[in-house]
């Protein structure tokens, strides 16, 4: 086996669950949403206040990670919102204030200020400004790389790889004045030559969402939360993210073989 694809699920499986963190992509009110990716204000709101309400803190994946190193992520929940949606500075930033919860943006910079035009059959939905990027940095929210164009990474040449993980970051770093540590899948895609390209570009953690034989630091699993889920929901949620954690973590060890036998 190559080295590499060894080694990568080790770097975050170990015996330890993997966080839950929940995927969040725009928060609105719209009449139509046919890929599921809105929730509403009202909805939004309820669902931070269930978590700070059963003891739970969300953050940004890049603390939840640096409290998880100290052993310190018992009760936090990681909140993450993709493509990068003007919504969340309107609806989603005060609300997760109010809580004192942090929260990590992934955007797409060279579509900053413009639309979500990848979305061919969705509503036409504005995308934060520069201006907005840059304001939340510096205020604390962690901005993160969703890649260039919004374009799934699997099956890319390994130059076009290479650029959308580090021309990406790079813009962002200039952007924000500082270090841009996570990257964000679009689609949630990935294959093992993505998660290199992603590892060898220099950021610490990217996020996927299924859980799946690469699932590790590189490509954390992440629970997807819509307009619909409530309390219930939620906790049947987090009770199938551990019970898949514990199966992938089956896997990693040997236990159960790829096609879900025992060995």
């Amino acid at each position: 086996m190559d080295a590499d694809l060894a080694s990568l699920p080790a770097q975050a499986a170990g015996p330890r669950a993997a966080p839950w963190i929940l995927m969040y992509h725009s928060v609105a009110d719209e009449e139509e949403d046919p890929y599921l990716l809105t929730v509403s204000p009202e909805r939004f709101a309820a669902q931070m206040a269930w978590l700070h309400r059963t003891g739970r803190r969300g953050v940004s994946v890049r603390e939840l990670l640096a409290a998880r190193a100290a052993g310190e992520d018992a009760r936090l929940v990681g909140l993450t919102f993709d493509d990068g949606y003007a919504d969340f500075a309107r609806h989603a930033v005060p609300v997760l204030r109010e809580y004192g919860f942090t929260a990590t943006a992934y955007v797409v910079p060279d579509l900053l200020g413009t639309e979500n035009g990848w979305d061919v059959e969705g509503p036409r939905k504005q995308l934060l400004t520069v201006d907005q990027v840059t304001q939340l940095a510096s205020s604390g929210w962690e901005i993160g790389s969703h890649g260039l164009g919004h374009q799934a990474l699997p099956g890319l040449p390994a130059e076009v790889l290479a650029r959308q993980t580090r021309e990406s970051r790079r813009a962002l770093e200039e952007l924000v004045g500082g270090p841009v540590t996570g990257f964000c899948y679009p689609y949630g895609a990935i294959d093992l030559p993505a998660t290199l390209a992603v590892r060898d570009a220099g950021y610490e953690y990217a996020c996927a969402i299924q859980h799946s034989e690469l699932t590790g630091r590189f490509a954390l699993p992440r629970c997807y939360v819509g307009d619909r889920d409530g309390a219930w929901r939620l906790r049947a949620k987090h009770g199938r993210h551990r019970w898949r954690d514990a199966l992938t973590g089956l896997r990693h060890s040997g236990v159960i073989g790829r096609r879900g036998g025992l060995r």
